[in-house]
């Protein structure tokens, strides 16, 4: 199912001291040059430290500051958007970039009140029913095809039209192994699995792999720590996860961490299996 190469992305939230939308755009030039394949953004509007930056415009900007990574949205809670509009914003990041964009989405969550504070429901069956309607479309968008959907969040009517010339994977996000959750990754390109409370074990992810069960290529992110440049030492077994099946390694930064740490972690380039 999965292919033998394994790819390195740097992942992070665009607040506190990545909230300043030009060291996003400084650590996605210093992690093409460092070696890494990847840059990908939480997409908040509400975060636990200002400032904030709009994951949107700045991977525009990532986009022409680049050459080589792909770079994405992990994740966009796409109840809170419009299909429509994410499918656009997609399209042409996507052309911007001749095809490196990757779309992240799950349910999210409210936790930060992105869905509370702005009068948007937050019940989960709500936000998986929106979410499901909302992939359907945003697949519509691109493909160039009529179509017609009136379902219980969304009403739409495309008429045929050129289809969008890059492929544009989609990657689900998964807090638990609800197998709702399975089907809906195996109908798209790539599963990322988001525990609370832990990076997934090999175990887990080769439960995971078996339970999508795809013949064809299909990607498995998978999230932590596992450079060497940090202060701590780290315990995740790259080649064991590999081995179960993980195709992308996402490095986490996080906010709390000093912004000159974050960056030399970068610099070092990714964690590679001996």
């Amino acid at each position: 199912m999965t292919g033998s190469h394994l790819r390195y992305g740097v992942y992070l939230p665009p607040f506190g001291p990545f909230g300043d939308p030009r060291n996003l755009v400084d650590l996605a030039v210093r992690a093409e040059a460092a070696g890494w394949d990847g840059v990908f953004l939480w997409d908040h509007l509400l975060g636990e430290a200002m400032p904030i930056a709009d994951p949107w415009t700045t991977l525009g900007a990532i986009t022409h500051a680049t050459n080589r990574i792909q770079f994405g949205t992990t994740v966009t809670p796409l109840a809170r958007r419009r299909p429509w509009v994410v499918a656009r914003h997609a399209a042409t990041l996507s052309n911007l970039s001749n095809g490196r964009f990757i779309l992240g989405v799950g349910l999210g969550s409210d936790e930060s009140g992105d869905f509370s504070r702005f009068g948007e429901p937050d019940d989960l069956r709500a936000r998986s029913a929106r979410l499901d309607e909302g992939l359907d479309i945003v697949r519509a968008m691109w493909s160039g095809q009529a179509y017609e959907h009136s379902g219980p969040h969304y009403r739409v009517r495309l008429e045929a039209t050129t289809p969008h010339p890059h492929h544009i994977p989609i990657w689900v996000a998964s807090s638990t192994g609800n197998p709702k959750v399975i089907r809906r990754a195996a109908r798209h390109d790539g599963i990322f699995p988001l525990p609370e409370d832990h990076t997934p074990t090999p175990g887990e992810l080769t439960g995971l792999v078996a339970a999508v069960d795809k013949a064809e290529r299909f990607d498995v992110v998978v999230a932590g720590n596992a450079s060497p440049a940090w202060n701590e030492p780290t315990t995740v077994d790259l080649a064991e996860l590999s081995a179960a099946g993980m195709t992308w390694w996402m490095e986490s930064l996080i906010h709390f961490d000093p912004l000159e740490l974050s960056l030399e972690i970068v610099d070092a380039g990714p964690p590679r299996i001996h």
